[in-house]
């Protein structure tokens, strides 16, 4: 079989003929304002299994007077005041069957629970600013947690819950918190809750007291040690049942050292290591927007990825990675940017990103509360990025495959197997406001590609025979389907979406639109504009790892 070459303006096109089958492959950039990339897809095997429910949301504890540079953004979004009967709310969340939702935040390791033998007052957060993050103790009473397991069970959550670890220990002038976890109020509600017949996925032990800290620090050898206390209680508590919620710990910032200590010496004890991502830095940052558009900051983050994922590989234990709580921006987020479109070119990325590194779980600070809501605080309506979230959850499957981009740098690529279907699921993140690209997509094949030759040119593709487009698929009917998300009006800071040019939005009733794609044919490009998201099931792709 031959080749043939056609020269397009300055765009280079190679099309391959092999039996009934083309590849069409671009070597070159186009003119200005266009361009043109290469993604291949390693399906030999999956670099990495995600959970079914890998999206997560957190809820936190923080009460109305939280302020940060003089915005108060929670309003009535705390565990203790929302509102369980807003139907948007219950909708937002029904939508993923399941979600997980981890409860916690700066204020857990101030809580009390009103269990048996508490006899303390059951008091609500005050502001303090002589307390540590600026408020006194807080109480959830028994009544309170009884409202939100109803809703939990209504909503079909699946709950990972945040225990006080500070409880029982001093906390000196240094931050240092010395002495063991009194464990004693905390096994008292996880005797409550299993009395009450609630289900609760995962327990959590603290919450940035790894490291450095924040407010307070616990030693590793000390934390470890609470931690097989912890789970000391639960098989104890849960021994009747036949399900045993997961340990986990300890749900802080990633500190290599103290994560190994913790890691080697809570070898069977705990189930899950969390770490926290603020990578971003403080809300109040006017480069933001400069960070999340800039690829080498967003590579950043792979170093700490990489490095938990080694000290798994590399201890005895069966403990697998979460990131149990990430806003980006530290201090309740940036309001139209942490909330806008634009943060979800940084929320995608981070998701394609953990997930390569064999990441389980990925909690998005917050559901509602803050700037950084999935979920706006006072409406209860979806930001841009409640729709992103949907989107992976609906369509990137568990296996996570091996992914290059060649060509600008500005795009941002992940593949996975397809959700609940045949082929693959690619989601392309365009970081460039002034070019669209015209991407390819090649793959190793399963089946023998006798005759078929490899391209030879300047572009360092990788050594692989590259995907058939069979013919018949012109004409057959078979089509890929295509997300494409943009900003209403180009408007990166714009909190309203568009999915394929629709505006994303509730209707009247409260219920969550349907995500709906476009049909392509499947051998042409995936145009990809300025600023925009495109997630492309490809069900004629067959590769290893996906079957």
């Amino acid at each position: 079989m031959g080749s043939l070459f056609q020269l397009l303006g300055l765009s280079l096109w190679v099309f391959i003929f092999s039996y009934s089958s083309i590849t069409v492959v671009s070597l070159n950039v186009g003119g200005a304002g266009n361009g043109e990339g290469t993604v291949f897809v390693d399906g030999k095997a999956s670099i990495g299994r995600i959970d079914d429910d890998f999206v997560c949301a957190t809820l936190d504890w923080w009460p109305p007077e939280k302020c940060d540079y003089g915005t108060c953004s929670w309003g009535r979004a705390s565990l203790l005041n929302l509102d369980l009967n807003n139907t948007v709310f219950l909708n937002a969340i029904k939508a993923f069957s399941a979600l997980k939702l981890r409860l916690g935040g700066s204020l857990q390791d101030k809580v009390i629970y009103q269990a048996e033998g508490h006899q303390q007052p059951c008091q609500s957060f005050i502001k303090d600013n002589t307390e540590m993050f600026g408020f006194t103790q807080g109480c959830l009473p028994m009544s309170r947690w009884d409202e939100l397991n109803n809703f939990f069970r209504k909503s079909g959550a699946v709950v990972i819950f945040g225990l006080n670890a500070l409880n029982g220990r001093v906390i000196k002038s240094d931050g240092s918190a010395v002495g063991p976890w009194n464990s004693t109020n905390a096994e008292s509600l996880i005797r409550y809750t299993v009395n009450k017949g609630y289900a609760i996925h995962g327990w959590e032990l603290g919450n940035e007291l790894s490291g450095s800290g924040v407010g307070a620090r616990v030693a590793a050898d000390q934390y470890a040690s609470d931690v097989i206390s912890l789970q000391s209680i639960v098989q104890d508590i849960y021994r009747c049942s036949e399900f045993k919620p997961l340990v986990v710990a300890p749900g802080g910032f990633f500190d290599a050292q103290w994560y190994k200590e913790l890691v080697d010496k809570t070898q069977k004890s705990v189930d899950i290591i969390t770490h926290h991502i603020y990578n971003l830095g403080p809300g109040v940052d006017a480069h933001l927007i400069d960070k999340i558009l800039d690829p080498s900051y967003l590579d950043g983050e792979a170093q700490t990825f990489r490095s938990l994922q080694n000290i798994l590989k590399g201890a005895a234990t069966s403990a697998t990675a979460w990131v149990g709580e990430a806003g980006g921006a530290y201090n309740s987020g940036h309001n139209l940017v942490t909330n806008a479109f634009v943060f979800s070119f940084w929320y995608l990325d981070q998701l394609g990103m953990a997930s390569a590194y064999d990441t389980k779980t990925y909690c998005r600070q917050t559901l509602i509360g803050g700037n950084y809501g999935l979920l706006n605080t006072t409406t209860y309506l979806p930001n841009p990025d409640y729709y992103s979230a949907l989107l992976w959850h609906q369509l990137m499957g568990r296996n996570v495959l091996s992914t290059s981009f060649s060509g600008t740098k500005k795009i941002r690529a992940y593949a996975h197997c397809a959700k609940q279907s045949k082929g693959i699921t690619l989601l392309l993140i365009n970081l460039d406001g002034n070019t669209t690209v015209q991407v390819h997509v090649t793959t190793n094949e399963t089946a023998a590609l006798n005759g078929t030759r490899r391209l030879q040119h300047k572009h360092k593709f990788p050594k692989t025979k590259f995907i058939r487009i069979p013919q018949h698929c012109r004409s057959s009917g078979i089509t890929r389907e295509e997300y494409h998300l943009t900003a209403k009006d180009g408007n990166i800071q714009s909190q309203t979406m568009l999915l394929n040019g629709n505006i994303l939005t509730v209707n009247s009733s409260g219920d969550i639109p349907p995500l709906e794609p476009i049909n392509v044919n499947p051998s042409e490009p995936i145009t990809v504009a300025p600023f925009s998201i495109v997630f492309t099931h490809i069900p004629n792709i067959d590769v290893p790892a996906c079957m």
